[in-house]
């Protein structure tokens, strides 16, 4: 741990080279005379607060040189002179460059032993709006942002708990990424605790680009051939706060609006927020219907399959499944080609402009309605499943689950074409133990409650239970 200098000159030298005085145009830095003595303050332009620093300069520049003789430390100085709220002296050179490249205000004084950090920074950040991916019909509409301090403000909101703690890590050799741990600590598991914060600080990464997503590959077990997410999301402060408040953890990293929920479990991609803002019984109905509705997407496309490729397999009552009509392509064809094409026109739609969002949707219905029916590619029977299939991964929250649902339901109708119904079996039973065999990033296990089994905490996860005293 390096420290500063005793000798002023050497000290604005060493920041000035550091820091980039002369090579980056965004680092600012300004003289002063302070009662006598020479001082320099730096800061990254559009992280400090203008109103701010000025009315300090101006305060500083008014004192006398009597009023800071008997001065020798700059914790004096911060005492008596800075009245920023969160101000603080260090000695140590990483850590006070780190801290201005994070936005704090950096001040020396000659004379004065350390350096002072006023943290008067501002993050150019958007309003708290609603995110996209998580609306609600009632309740709150607001949303996690960008930076770190106004989203621990949204949770502070809800949880005026003085047990909630705001636990800060910084993870990147180069980024120095901020990373707060979120929870209650009268109730959280401590061993877990432990746990999620010896992964933290052993990431060995220059940067997190990606923030939540560079996390989670850090520290997830490897297991590249296993597409369930191991990572629940949310950019929604009134969830976050109801993990918490059960015993959770959450994990927010710098620059990115979404939090990370922490265990995860399979089951807990069965909750959604909109059941909690209706009654009970209408939230259980939500929920099982989806859990139904995301099943069956799974195996629709299998099974229809394995029931048409030969006659003589659909019972009377099932004689509306009939074969689909022959067209140029086979069935098989048929159903990857239109999986792929449903994969493209979404990717192509996060990339159309808004202007153009009208355009593109009656281009791709076209394309994939009547244009492709009536050129004889692909039968209508097809059409159908797949948009049920479409529509039915848009009612599941995850869209990580949802893609690892259409993998698994592509491999499963691969298998069925190959070796029919012990194709279809034998990746029905690949499926669960695949689903068994997932590790957690942290926790008792991805199948919990079911393995090991809780009946109470699983009924909770099926059910939309009534708001109680230890059920948030």
């Amino acid at each position: 741990m390096e420290q500063i200098a005793e000798n002023y000159q050497d000290n604005v030298a060493r920041f000035d080279r550091v820091l980039g005085v002369g090579r980056s145009c965004d680092v600012v830095n300004r003289n002063y005379m302070i009662g006598g003595k020479r001082a320099r303050i730096w800061v990254i332009d559009g992280y400090g607060k203008d109103e701010t620093l000025e009315r300090m300069g101006a305060f500083w520049l008014s004192l006398t040189e009597t009023q800071l003789q008997s001065l020798t430390r700059m914790q004096d100085f911060a005492d008596r002179y800075i009245s920023f709220t969160e101000t603080t002296v260090s000695f140590d050179v990483d850590n006070i460059v780190t801290s201005v490249l994070l936005g704090q205000s950096l001040l020396l004084i000659e004379g004065l032993s350390g350096a002072a950090l006023i943290d008067c920074k501002e993050y150019p950040a958007r309003s708290v709006g609603e995110p996209p991916d998580g609306k609600v019909l009632r309740g709150s509409h607001d949303g996690f942002v960008e930076a770190t301090v106004p989203n621990m403000a949204l949770l502070r909101r809800r949880i005026r708990d003085p047990h909630l703690t705001m636990e800060a890590h910084r993870v990147g050799s180069r980024s120095r990424t901020d990373a707060v741990l979120c929870y209650l600590d009268d109730k959280v598991d401590q061993k877990l605790l432990a746990e999620i914060r010896q992964k933290l600080d052993t990431i060995d990464v220059h940067s997190l680009t990606m923030a939540q997503e560079s996390v989670a590959e850090a520290i997830r077990p490897r297991q590249w051939y296993n597409p369930f997410p191991k990572v629940r999301y949310t950019e929604r402060p009134d969830s976050a706060a109801a993990s918490i408040l059960e015993g959770n953890i959450v994990l927010m990293v710098d620059n990115s609006p979404s939090v990370m929920i922490l265990p995860t479990t399979f089951f807990d991609f069965t909750q959604e927020a909109n059941e909690f803002y209706f009654p009970p019984i209408i939230g259980s109905y939500l929920r099982i219907l989806r859990i139904v509705v995301f099943a069956i997407s799974l195996f629709i496309t299998p099974v229809w399959y394995f029931l048409v490729s030969e006659e003589g397999r659909l019972p009377e009552w099932l004689q509306f499944l009939s074969t689909p009509e022959p067209v140029a392509l086979s069935l098989l064809a048929q159903l990857l080609v239109v999986e792929f094409l449903i994969d493209v026109l979404k990717l192509s739609s996060l990339n159309t402009p808004d202007s153009l969002s009208n355009s593109f949707s009656v281009l791709g219905a076209l394309i994939l309605g009547d244009f492709a029916v009536q050129a004889g590619w692909l039968g209508p029977e097809v059409l159908v499943y797949m948009a049920f299939v479409s529509i039915a991964s848009f009612a599941q929250p995850s869209y990580e689950m949802g893609y690892a649902f259409k993998l698994l339901r592509v491999v499963l109708l691969l298998l069925t074409a190959a070796f029919d119904i012990w194709g279809l079996a034998l990746g029905t039973l690949g499926i669960l133990i695949l689903l068994a065999t997932t590790k957690p990033l942290v926790g008792r296990g991805y199948l919990y409650p079911l393995i090991p089994f809780n009946g109470k905490a699983l009924r909770r996860l099926l059910a939309r239970e009534p708001i109680s005293r230890e059920n948030t």
